[in-house]
């Protein structure tokens, strides 16, 4: 069976390695191969530019590392706490809730005002709030509702800023929290008024169950994710096309062709591009599906990247988040990548990641690198003290992500829907990325497998 793959991220890729007993070709239309996952070149060694980590409690990426036979590049972060900076100083990030929504008001009183801690702590008490089981609503919204701003802007959106590039508010509960959306699923069906705190709690005592010794919640690679997309491109034993911008899919018989692509008729064709790059290559063999993509949304961000002479003054934790509500500073969030990383630590000085950037700004297409650098590190020094320039800024690298993530708002998962089924009804044509199964490196390459198996089931 001939096969075309349009994309060479971390999707189309893994679709390749699945497909790896069938003539597979794969166009990217950009330089190099990895999508969002990029490992630079640093003299003090490859370092990440996109994701860093990934979940190391599922079992299924687990499994799929060992068997691309790269288990033994696996590492461990050092596990020191991250920070919140919000009135005006870092502060301990809350450990426990539900991504940054709390169960009391004493997880986050050294963040919150009295009055919100108190409406947190009685928010059982009040009366409960209306749940649709078969939809979707703004996380923002739930949690103003019933906690107030302080908690939705200090800490979920810090939090959910760092992971989608987005505020709360932009973001579904169901698309982006699942396991609490299955919790007020299960609290609205047994016929319980319903309670955002109730529904953590509940979640925090489950977790509380799990058997101890389960190792870190997250590992990376020790020579970055280098060491994942190159390997997917190598075991695939696909022809790997860059620079080759597909511009649509045309049918050919009982086949397809590819604008841009080589003289072949495809029997199939997976599609692992960004929602709206999918929309138009889908526009001419399945127009209901493309003008339903067209509807997702991007967000554009910025990732700095530096390394320091020194790391004298940098805090000892893994990371800084800034609350939405503050005011005065441009980055949204710092990754003390060497504090983080006791293999990154190893190579000496310091390194750090600054990130730019949600949903409905313009940083990512306005601000010069240099003004980038110049914001990392006069943020840097406002929230930790350390001092950058002093320390001996010795390598930068400025990687702008324009329409890196998508946006998962509350429709977005019945967007999603709708394209899955459409596209049952074409034949041939099947399509995976992150905005289909999750911006997680898990997520999409989970998706990614299912959608090569259905594209020569």
């Amino acid at each position: 069976m001939r096969i075309a793959i349009i994309g060479a991220g971390l999707a189309g890729l893994t679709a390749a390695y699945e497909l790896r007993e069938h003539d597979v070709d794969v166009y990217e239309a950009t330089d190099r191969i990895g999508g969002k996952l990029h490992t630079v070149a640093f003299e003090a060694g490859p370092t990440d530019m996109g994701a860093e980590a990934f979940l190391a409690r599922r079992a299924d990426i687990v499994d799929f590392v060992a068997e691309l036979g790269l288990t033994g590049s696996l590492v461990e972060p050092s596990g020191l706490g991250s920070l919140v900076y919000t009135g005006g100083s870092a502060k301990p990030l809350p450990r426990g809730g539900v991504m940054g929504v709390p169960s009391s008001g004493r997880a986050v009183a050294h963040l919150v005002s009295a009055e919100t801690a108190a409406r947190i702590d009685a928010e059982a008490d009040a009366p409960g709030f209306d749940w649709d089981v078969d939809g979707d609503r703004s996380v923002g919204e739930l949690v103003r509702e019933r906690y107030g701003d302080e908690v939705a802007d200090r800490v979920v959106s810090a939090l959910l800023g760092g992971v989608y590039s987005c505020s709360a508010d932009d973001l579904g509960v169901r698309a982006t929290v699942p396991q609490l959306a299955a919790e007020l699923d299960r609290l609205a069906a047994g016929g319980a008024p319903v309670h955002l705190s109730v529904a953590v709690k509940n979640l925090e005592d489950s977790r509380a169950e799990l058997p101890s010794g389960q190792g870190p919640v997250f590992t990376t690679f020790r020579e970055g994710y280098q060491e994942l997309y190159e390997a997917l491109a190598e075991k695939s034993g696909a022809d790997i096309y860059v620079d080759a911008f597909i511009s649509g899919i045309v049918r050919d018989g009982g086949g397809f062709r590819l604008a841009g692509g080589e003289d072949v008729v495809y029997d199939r064709v997976i599609v692992a591009t960004p929602a709206p790059t999918a929309a138009l290559l889908l526009k001419g063999v399945a127009p209901e599906a493309s003008a339903r993509l067209s509807t997702v949304k991007l967000a554009n961000s910025v990732v700095v990247g530096m390394r320091f002479a020194s790391s004298d003054g940098l805090p000892e934790n893994s990371g800084v988040l800034v609350a939405a509500d503050e005011e005065g500073l441009t980055a949204k969030a710092f990754t003390f990548s060497s504090r983080k990383w006791p293999h990154l630590a190893e190579r000496g000085g310091a390194l750090v990641r600054a990130s730019f950037g949600r949903f409905g700004d313009d940083i990512a297409l306005r601000a010069t690198e240099d003004e980038l650098v110049d914001a990392a590190l006069d943020d840097l020094a406002t929230i930790t003290g350390f001092d950058g320039r002093a320390a001996g800024l010795e390598e930068i690298y400025v990687q702008r992500w324009l329409g890196g993530l998508p946006r998962f708002d509350p429709a977005h998962l019945a967007t999603v829907a709708a394209v899955d089924e459409q596209l049952e009804a074409t034949p041939g044509i099947v399509a995976t990325g992150a905005w289909a199964g999750g911006v997680g490196v898990p997520s999409v390459i989970a998706h990614a497998r299912a959608a090569a198996t259905k594209a020569v089931s």
